[in-house]
């Protein structure tokens, strides 16, 4: 089995960037790519978080391997100098199908025929992309859940078309990055996470745009009913209203009045969840 050691993400947002600084922090060189050298500086800053909650929440972060995991990281605006020589490109890009192929016919004609690539895209299946990448046997799904460091799943999920041997060699390398490969037999939209929390998402929804109850009110019925940390309101602000927006709006007709609501109340006021310090609920720093 091949072992990977040159990675390269494309996209530096919430989860592209923990992505990269994951991988950084067990070990392996990361290239960081994004579409401008000012995006990318957005990033470093996001990296610098990652290594300060890594050095107090992760065990060795504290030893210096946060620190390292910095140092370990390259940044890219140039997209050929970035997979040169990628063993693995995982795809981090914004949720457009549009994006997602003219980005993957870029990458098919400049990276290395050694290259694997992998979407962490958790709205389309990776038999929606595999004709853009030009070597389909070689493509498959990778996707992480937001905060990697503690909900450490990693759903490798691939196509009738990829090669079983890089579905093998993806699940181990989930693992050499410090995540629990869940290992999925066959396509399903959503994966394993995503089939089991779009619908509370989905519900808590209706529920809001039709009147029927605040978010903290929807909240707080769940936290307390399931004992669950977060209820769904919270967990839109950990993912991103814009996130939320992109996948409603190309949904259904309840989903898209929820678009319509998300936009007209948050994401028009530069209200887009944590990353900005404000979406449902208000957060400090």
């Amino acid at each position: 089995m091949t072992k990977l050691t040159n990675i390269t993400v494309l996209g530096t947002g919430v989860l592209g960037s923990q992505i990269a600084y994951q991988t950084a922090f067990h070990g392996f060189k990361v290239v960081a790519y994004d579409i401008t050298d000012a995006v990318l500086e957005t990033a470093r800053a996001r990296f610098r978080t990652l290594a300060d909650t890594y050095t107090s929440d992760v065990a060795g972060g504290a030893d210096g391997r946060a620190e390292q995991a910095l140092d370990n990281i390259t940044y890219s605006s140039d997209l050929a100098a970035a997979v040169h020589d990628a063993d693995l490109v995982i795809e981090a890009i914004p949720e457009n199908l549009a994006i997602k192929e003219d980005t993957y016919n870029r990458l098919g004609a400049l990276a290395p025929a050694k290259t694997i690539f992998a979407t962490n895209s958790s709205t389309l299946l990776p038999s929606d992309l595999m004709g853009f990448t030009g070597r389909p046997d070689r493509f498959l799904a990778l996707h992480f859940a937001n905060h990697v460091w503690v909900h450490n799943t990693a759903e490798v999920m691939g196509t009738a078309l990829t090669d079983p041997d890089v579905y093998a060699t993806v699940a181990e390398f989930a693992g050499d990055i410090g995540m629990v490969p869940i290992e999925i037999k066959k396509e399903k939209a959503g994966y394993l996470l995503n089939s089991l929390l779009i619908p509370l998402l989905d519900a808590a929804a209706d529920l809001l745009v039709d009147g029927i109850a605040e978010p903290e009110m929807i909240d707080k019925t769940w936290r307390i009913g399931t004992g669950a940390p977060a209820g769904p309101f919270q967990i839109f602000d950990i993912v991103g209203l814009t996130t939320a927006y992109n996948i409603s709006s190309t949904a259904g007709p309840k989903q898209q009045l929820f678009a319509a609501y998300l936009k007209k109340n948050y994401i028009d006021q530069g209200k887009l969840g944590i990353s900005t310090g404000e979406g449902f609920y208000r957060y400090a720093n």
